[in-house]
């Protein structure tokens, strides 16, 4: 903890100037008690009167007892404390019509605002997306649930650990956003636990005292095992395993969880082609998602299949052997693409039915791709001609990009600038510093990852942010 915020005290621990116990919803504090006694009806603290019960949680001021800290506000605070005290603080329900963050500029989404006391709004979120979710769920006590779909305890799981390792530094709110085909949470503060040990024994968290009061009530699972007990969970139910992702860079960290079995009779029928190689399920899911995302990395495999490097490399290396899969790049740049073995049948069942010749042709320029992957442009091409791209602008903007190159323009400017140029199509990130006649590193820090955290752009790949082809386009 110390490493991560330069001091041993974690923030949870933070007096909140102004707060009084009698900001603490005595709802939330009855909430507590029941599901701690149902855990261990002999817990010591049950006898305790309820300042004395916020006390031994560690949520109070250490140096004033009769002021809540961040635990106290954030666990048991009234909304009304909350709105009062931190008015971001709280986590943005969305529900988004298609696959992609805007279908319509007029009725693009429609959000559900919550706030308040932690160990209530969890039961709030879990009913609001189960209400959305496929039906076909048989209810058992509380929230929990037996599953013909997603399972609603991988859900609830999955909140759970958004509310309890958030960054409460940032003032933004969790956002859960409810796709047709998956759901998404973000979550501001990238994971403490690297990217490779995510699911393995063993917990790190900004939140210590939060953390507690959640495996204390039984409320999230023995601590380090959320991931693990969510993966778990998803294959149980035939499902594609939950995505991960940390950005440091964008300061936030991204679940990802499909809502339809990943091998539906399309791709099993696809996936016959190849019945000669002893694949394991892992190989084909691979295949899959490189037939319908165009490529796939170490990483990416790790997750799906829930191996270490090690048996992510050996899985891969075997589809690169039989030449179903090529490798592009090198090192940690390393990608895959459709190998030769695999591209005369790229396409699905049902687009080969529909009459789609042009399955041949996918991925095949991956051979002239750089080692760089996002900074690749759309050709293949090692630099990106100027006078060409600006052939796609139109005179105004072109007249813009120019000027920005001969005088200081505002950010906002620039801004306005790039959503307009990916609004055109979508564009790579050396294609957009050259526009702006930039360094590509300096532009895609500088410029691409605001408006990528705001929203105002989106990456064509979502699914894979390193994604040989990533590119930028308006949502």
């Amino acid at each position: 903890m110390h490493l991560f915020y330069g001091d041993t005290t974690s923030f949870d621990q933070s007096p909140v100037k102004g707060s009084t116990l009698s900001d603490a919803d005595e709802n939330a504090i009855k909430r507590y008690r029941h599901l701690r006694e149902k855990v261990n009806p002999m817990a010591e603290e049950l006898l305790l009167a309820d300042e004395e019960l916020l006390q031994s949680l560690g949520c109070v001021n250490k140096d004033n007892p009769h002021e809540l800290n961040m635990a106290g506000l954030l666990l048991f605070g009234s909304g009304k404390s909350l709105r009062r005290t931190y008015p971001m603080l709280r986590v943005d329900y969305i529900r988004v019509p298609g696959n992609s963050w805007v279908s319509n500029p007029d009725d693009r989404f429609t959000t559900i605002d919550m706030r308040g006391p932690l160990i209530l709004m969890l039961y709030r979120l879990v009913d609001a997306i189960n209400a959305d979710l496929p039906k076909g769920f048989l209810l058992e006590e509380g929230i929990q649930a037996v599953s013909v779909g997603l399972p609603l305890k991988a859900l609830r799981e999955a909140i759970v650990n958004a509310l309890m390792h958030r960054s409460y530094r940032e003032h933004r709110p969790t956002q859960i956003i409810r796709y047709d085909n998956r759901i998404e949470i973000i979550n501001p503060g990238y994971s403490i636990k690297s990217e490779d040990k995510l699911g393995m024994p063993g917990s790190e968290t900004r939140n210590p005292f939060i953390a507690a009061v959640f495996h204390d009530t039984n409320l999230a699972e023995t601590k380090g095992s959320g991931i693990r007990a969510m993966r778990r969970l998803m294959e149980q139910a035939h499902l594609v395993l939950p995505t991960f992702e940390s950005s440091r860079e964008h300061n936030e960290f991204t679940v990802r969880m499909l809502l339809h079995h990943f091998m539906n009779e399309d791709d099993l029928l696809w996936l016959s082609h190849f019945s000669a190689e002893k694949m394991n399920d892992a190989q084909k899911q691979a295949l899959v998602f490189i037939r319908e995302v165009g490529a796939i990395d170490n990483q990416t495999y790790r997750q799906m299949a829930d191996c270490d490097i090690l048996k992510a490399s050996t899985d891969l290396r075997f589809l690169k052997n039989v030449h179903l899969i090529e490798s592009k790049g090198r090192g940690k740049a390393t990608y895959y693409i459709a190998g030769v073995r695999m591209k005369p049948v790229h396409l699905s069942a049902s687009e080969i039915c529909r009459g789609n010749t042009h399955g041949e042709d996918q991925n095949t320029h991956g051979e002239d791709q750089n080692t760089h992957g996002e900074d690749q442009n759309t050709h293949g091409e090692k630099s990106v001609n100027l006078e060409t791209l600006l052939l796609e602008i139109p005179t105004d903007l072109r007249v813009s990009l120019l000027n920005n190159k001969n005088k200081k323009q505002s950010l906002e400017d620039i801004q306005d600038n790039i959503i307009a140029v990916c609004a055109i199509r979508p564009m790579k990130s050396e294609e957009l510093a050259t526009l702006f006649h930039k360094r590509v590193d300096y532009f895609r820090k500088k410029y691409l990852t605001p408006l990528i955290v705001e929203k105002k752009i989106r990456y064509l790949y979502p699914e894979m942010i390193k994604h040989p082809d990533q590119a930028y386009t308006t949502p």
